[in-house]
């Protein structure tokens, strides 16, 4: 395992990270008895990044966490994220819908106190705006709040987890905003197909010592190479309720991909060393639903890094959408944002 530090913070993180919204939430068919396996099983092959969110599960994902992390907790980072009002919700969140934020202070302070409480630890080391809007990052009293918490050791390092998906633009406007005016530690959706948003801010990130979290790394599977055109997902999937043409248009795009694969590097592989080329990355946090998939990922850092030609040939079919008509993709873009 390859271990990064996280900007200028002081914390240093496994280069691949364990996020709980597999196992805490029902969109992927895992049971809590397989979610503390794997999680044992991450920290047995050198993972030290565990990733959670207070509205995975309402709590239970950060619950999980915690039981799983009782006894190595000096030898781990844990990292969380807030913002979304999971107490006082007429309604939980359905499919991809959000819940209200709240951002007072009061709030604020509340929703960190309830995540320790669950994660059965003193202070949370990456405490992370969970899908922010502008109105969050220009919000002083929020950031006085977020600066008190730290102050009184409960929170060592703050990001942005910048959401939900499919607004890169407004993205990049926050993430930028967040660099510049708060220092944060961004934590965004990048891989070989969505790099918008990495590519606009690494360059700044790199001038203000900021380091970033990457969540998505295979594009919700599609570079793990092992989707095919009869391909279905089941209702509790997440990805059933994208339209066909994001399953059709991404086989085109992985097919011209295959050339990084070897016989020493899978594509799920080279996805993710496609990614820690960048420096001002600490930890890409890919799906982790089974132990197959928790080996290979893990293994990523140690096989080939991907040479300059190869950068070179990704950026260039990115470039050209991989020949996909640009009318057609944004058509298909449109679709999926409404």
């Amino acid at each position: 395992m390859e271990y990064r530090q996280l900007g200028n913070t002081g914390i240093v993180a496994s280069a691949i990270g364990f996020g709980v919204w597999t196992i805490s939430t029902d969109w992927w068919g895992i049971d809590q008895h397989q979610g503390q396996s794997l999680i044992k099983q991450a920290l047995d092959v050198g993972i030290t990044f565990f990733d959670a969110a207070d509205t995975y599960g309402n709590g239970r994902g950060e619950e999980i966490l915690g039981e799983a992390l009782a006894g190595v907790r000096d030898s781990v980072v844990i990292a969380t994220k807030f913002g979304y009002d999971i107490v006082h919700a007429d309604a939980q969140r359905d499919g991809h819908g959000e819940l209200p934020h709240d951002w007072s202070p009061a709030y604020v302070r509340s929703a960190c106190e309830a995540s320790l409480r669950r994660l059965r630890t003193d202070h949370i080391d990456y405490y992370q705006l969970h899908n922010p809007r502008m109105d969050a990052i220009l919000n002083d009293a929020l950031w006085a709040t977020l600066d008190d918490l730290r102050r009184e050791g409960k929170i060592r390092a703050v990001g942005v987890a910048l959401g939900p998906a499919l607004k890169p633009d407004r993205q990049i406007d926050e993430g930028r905003e967040a660099i510049m005016r708060r220092g944060a530690h961004p934590h965004i959706i990048f891989n070989l197909l969505e790099p918008a948003i990495g590519d606009a801010l690494f360059t700044l990130a790199r001038d203000r010592q900021v380091g970033f979290v990457i969540r998505v790394p295979h594009s919700s599977g599609l570079l793990e190479g092992k989707f095919n055109a009869t391909t279905t997902f089941d209702k509790t999937d997440h990805r059933s309720h994208r339209p066909k043409e994001w399953l059709t248009e991404g086989l085109v795009k992985v097919e011209q991909l295959r050339f990084l694969e070897r016989p020493d590097r899978t594509l799920g592989q080279a996805a993710l060393q496609y990614i820690l080329a960048e420096p001002t990355i600490t930890s890409i946090l890919p799906n982790i639903y089974d132990a197959a998939q928790l080996a290979e990922f893990a293994a990523a850092p140690a096989t080939p890094k991907l040479t300059a030609d190869e950068i070179a040939q990704v950026k260039a079919l990115v470039a050209n959408n991989f020949g996909i008509e640009p009318q057609v993709a944004a058509t298909r873009a449109t679709s999926v944002a409404s």
